[in-house]
């Protein structure tokens, strides 16, 4: 099996892409190229329902912090220019823990940045990590703030080896419309409308020894920001077991009454687990066969046919209805731009 189709199969929306891209409106020639750069096809930004690959929008990104020698491509005021998270980072591995690697981290942005910086303290026996803004960040506010987080959660992950777990994800802006999809963003819960935007983080995780050197960090920061825009994290939520196993099992019927059986519960358990984390069986099944559909298409020269047959699909066409029930295009739309070498 190669390196790409062996890579998880995880998807975002497009959305993510389209709000980069209208945040650079002065560089929209520069940002189209390297979405294209990307493997994006470029009808794909037309449609709302359309998804992309970690991968193909941590390109995006990286392609675009190297264009604009800006390591948060056009997000604040002040660009941060090429080597500043790795300047970071080198100041938080020899840290005694997790504590003193967030606190150089809070301390390091506060230096660097104008627009915001993060805040370190304590919470009802948590640590909290929260985002002060100290400018209007304009129309694109909630894409910072989830980026930020995301940024927090990725390095520090990485610093202790393990994911960073949290109680909780407070945000300070109304649940939007893509709210489901914090369920895969953070590895917490999310809640909406709150005074602050933070990160609360259990005592355990902060006397975590950091397990990385020098010598790891490079390959880190080569993948940015693939790394932090996904979390699988079975021992918190049951939506994600629940899809491991189905992924396990692919190209297997998999009914929930198996599915159950194997995570020793009754099906109508299981469906009262999910349906507490906003979301049921056949959802979690078909967010798994898209994903899955949409990385191998962008991935490799497989036959669609094949694909959806892999998927549990014997009709070529009840696959193209089923794609394009899940991402507003038919699937061969997935195929018109592939990544430049």
């Amino acid at each position: 099996m190669s390196a790409s189709q062996a890579a998880p199969a995880v998807t975002i929306s497009i959305r993510m892409v389209n709000e980069l891209l209208d945040r650079l409106v002065e560089h929209q020639p520069l940002a189209l190229a390297c979405i294209e750069r990307a493997g994006i096809a470029p009808a794909l930004l037309e449609q709302d329902s359309a998804r992309v690959t970690v991968e193909q929008f941590a390109l995006f990104y990286r392609t675009l912090a190297v264009e604009l020698d800006d390591e948060t491509p056009g997000l604040f005021s002040r660009p941060l220019r090429a080597g500043t998270l790795k300047f970071l980072c080198l100041g938080m591995l020899d840290a005694a823990n997790l504590r003193v690697a967030l606190h150089r981290f809070c301390w390091f942005f506060r230096l660097v940045l104008d627009d915001m910086h993060f805040e370190m303290g304590e919470d009802e026996g948590l640590t909290r990590i929260a985002l002060k803004e100290r400018a209007e960040l304009g129309r694109h506010r909630r894409l910072i703030l989830e980026l930020m987080l995301m940024l927090v959660q990725g390095i520090a992950s990485w610093m202790i080896e393990r994911k960073l777990l949290f109680a909780r994800v407070d945000l300070g802006f109304p649940p939007p419309p893509h709210a489901g999809e914090y369920i895969n963003m953070y590895a917490g819960p999310a809640r909406f409308d709150r005074p602050l935007t933070a990160l609360y983080i259990e005592p355990a995780f902060m006397d975590a020894p950091i397990r990385q050197d020098k010598a790891s960090l490079s390959g880190f920061l080569r993948k940015a920001p693939r790394d932090w825009m996904h979390v699988s994290v079975s021992e918190r939520l049951f939506t994600h077991r629940v899809r491991d196993l189905l992924e396990a099992g692919l190209g297997r019927p998999q009914t929930v009454e198996d599915v159950a059986r194997t995570l020793h519960v009754s099906p109508r358990t299981l469906a009262r687990r999910l349906d507490a984390e906003g979301t049921h069986f056949q959802a979690v099944k078909d967010a798994l066969r898209r994903d899955v559909a949409i990385a191998r298409i962008s991935r490799t020269d497989e036959p669609i046919a094949s694909i959806g047959a892999d998927l549990g699909f014997d009709d070529p066409a009840a696959f193209n209805r089923a794609f394009k029930q899940w991402t507003g295009t038919p699937p061969g739309s997935y195929r018109r731009a592939r990544p430049s070498s």
